[in-house]
């Protein structure tokens, strides 16, 4: 095939290992909803963890698919070549099927056979392996590795540069396969191999990577050789090989099982495929940066960083949309207004003030409408959500321009910019400029402070990250799961008084209380409070048992499984019953942990108390409750 544009190399992908009996799966939302583990949806291998730590998956034992992913600590970056938000992951795994030498082949042969990329810029890495933990450098993989490139009339060296640091010093030295340490070739949830969790499989990982040239090569770096960042190579897939399991003592051990995890960006095989280590010039930004052109007056080449931002930000906030987000100041609400913030400040860089919004989703949603329909399905909805927070950020722009005029009558300092970037959105260059522009002021060190305040801001959000949990908890503490079941309790309670069409919009769980997000269009009143109260407290003396099955999610629906995130769930899901099968209380889409019995709640003679309740944005309430 001569030509692939980005969609067509997802389709053949996953026809590619479909003909090897791989079972295609649909995509996972970027919101777990019920098991989330981080805020966000950031690797294929992600939902599918339970079933590479040993849970048996529903469709078998060989899957593949293209999950989108979404990754907020990249946001920042965004606005160079590579650097996205939102990207595609194409993946194919194997549960105790084949290993290495089918896995490095079949993508080898994907790449090259298929796409119709160039073997000879493509590079490769291995594992160095480790004395302390008397695990063997991974010759296996290194030679398999060798023999194909033999087969395409590659002599490919082996080289041994053990650390990326290494590397910058020495070079490639004429190799086309590399040893690196674990800090580069080895998986495991916590990092290298002294972070490897006790209990865990793991293993080494071999990395591929495509070359676009001495003339992309940024000498800043030191020498090139792929695990640098100078630019001239690209990672654009990582085969991970579970083959070994941490234990008590903290060594290592064979897994009996062994297992493949690859991953591959699309968009950065897109590049590969077009020769460009620009991926934004690929066929899943194409549209968008023409759409930007037009609305602007200017060309994408002149404007890079702009329409890079817009284009990723965009992508990802439509969606997170589609997955259920919405912006709020909480958690992944947070994050998508983030984005939409950023995009609407960059159009403005680009000249564009009027509400653009309206007019890329659409743009978008068309570019996904096969591969991904419920884009288009939630296009309305999208824009609707999208362009309520453009518009309100439009007037804080303007709010942002006045408090600049105020600070102007004193020397303004890296602190302010700060804060003005912080609170009403201002990048620094934006607010920059137009302190040169009206001839105002400006500290001279601006920028360290400015940089000071951010990496403070940083480490601030790092922290607020931290502790998310299952289903929202900040812990697995029997308190916490205690309170878990009570809020599935609570969202039943809930839809009894005010009606079957309340849904949930998000939860958090601590130690001290639950909390619970509802659409509804006003104030509970006290007496409806006190009912949800009575009902949660029976059903709780009523000591009822709690279990749960695992639904094809189509099954699930129809059996009558409350799913707050309608149709955005993954091929199959868990589902929580309370009460018995005759007559249960509720019955509910969740990845768990719960208490056994809903009597356990009540231990120490507590009861269910709500403490508050009150809006948390428009049209959806908030509560709090604890057990007292």
């Amino acid at each position: 095939m001569n030509f692939m544009n980005t969609q067509q190399i997802r389709q053949a992908y996953l026809e590619y290992f479909s003909k090897r009996n791989h079972v295609v799966i649909k995509r996972a939302p970027l919101i777990l909803h019920d098991d989330p583990t981080t805020l966000f949806t950031g690797s294929g291998m992600q939902p599918l963890l339970p079933y590479l730590l040993g849970e048996k998956h529903p469709k078998g034992t060989k899957l593949v698919d293209s999950q989108t992913c979404f990754r907020g600590n990249d946001l920042e970056d965004v606005g160079d070549n590579r650097h996205t938000t939102f990207f595609e992951m194409l993946g194919n795994w194997s549960m105790g099927e084949y290993f290495k030498k089918e896995q490095i082949r079949w993508f080898f042969e994907f790449l090259v056979k298929v796409v119709g990329l160039d073997p000879n810029k493509i590079y490769v890495t291995c594992f160095i392996g480790n004395e302390k933990y008397n695990i063997p450098r991974d010759d296996e993989a290194a030679l398999i590795w060798q023999e194909l490139f033999k087969e395409v009339g590659i002599d490919a060296k082996i080289v041994e540069l053990g650390s990326a640091e290494n590397g910058d010093e020495k070079g490639m030295q004429g190799g086309r396969i590399f040893f690196y340490d674990d800090n580069e070739n080895w998986w495991s949830r916590g990092g290298g191999l002294d972070k490897t969790p006790i209990g865990d499989p793991c293993g080494p990982d071999s990395e591929v990577f495509y070359d676009f040239g001495e003339a992309n090569h940024d000498s800043s770096y030191g020498m090139a050789h792929p695990a640098s960042d100078s630019g001239r190579f690209m990672e654009i897939g990582n085969q991970v090989f579970m083959q070994y399991r941490r234990e008590e003592d903290g060594n290592f051990s064979p897994l009996k099982q062994k297992n493949v995890d690859f991953g591959g960006g699309l968009e950065r095989i897109a590049a590969a495929k077009l020769d460009t280590p620009d991926v934004f010039k690929n066929s899943l930004f194409l549209p968008i940066i023409e759409k930007l052109e037009t609305l602007s007056g200017k060309k994408y080449e002149s404007n890079l960083v702009s329409m890079r931002v817009i284009a990723d930000h965009l992508r990802a906030a439509v969606f997170l949309g589609v997955d259920g987000a919405v912006p709020s100041n909480k958690e992944q609400g947070y994050v998508m207004r983030r984005l939409i913030r950023r995009a609407v400040r960059y159009a403005f860089d680009l000249g564009i003030e009027q509400n653009f919004l309206e007019e890329i989703v659409p743009v978008i949603a068309s570019m996904y409408r096969e591969d991904y329909p419920e884009v288009k399905e939630n296009e309305s909805e999208v824009i609707r959500v999208l362009v309520k927070e453009e518009k309100v950020f439009r007037q804080t722009l303007r709010k942002g321009l006045r408090e600049l005029e105020k600070l102007s009558k004193n020397k303004i300092t890296g602190k302010e910019i700060f804060t003005l970037y912080d609170t009403y959105g201002f990048p620094a260059e934006l607010s920059v400029e137009e302190v040169f522009k009206r001839e105002y002021d400006l500290e001279e060190n601006w920028r360290d402070t400015f940089d000071r305040e951010m990496a403070l801001q940083k480490e601030r959000s790092k922290t607020a990250a931290k502790g998310v949990f299952k289903g929202g908890l900040a812990g697995h503490d029997p308190i916490h799961i205690k309170y878990h079941t009570l809020t599935h309790m609570m969202y039943q309670a809930i839809r009894m008084v005010l009606g079957t069409d309340i849904m949930q919009h998000g939860s958090n769980i601590t130690a001290e209380r639950l909390r619970f997000d509802f659409n509804y269009p006003r104030k509970v009143t006290k007496e409806e409070l006190d009912e949800i109260e009575r009902i949660v407290n029976e059903k709780v003396k009523e000591d009822l048992p709690v279990s749960f099955k695992e639904y094809d999610t189509k099954e699930a629906f129809k059996l009558g499984a409350i799913g707050a995130f309608g149709d955005r769930y993954g091929d199959t899901v868990k589902v929580y019953q309370i009460g018995p099968d005759d007559n249960r209380f509720s019955f509910e889409i969740c990845g768990g942990p719960h208490v056994s019995h809903t009597g356990e709640i009540a231990e120490g003679g507590k009861i269910f108390k709500i403490k508050k309740e009150g809006s948390s944005s428009a049209g959806i309430r908030r509560i709090k409750a604890v057990l007292e």
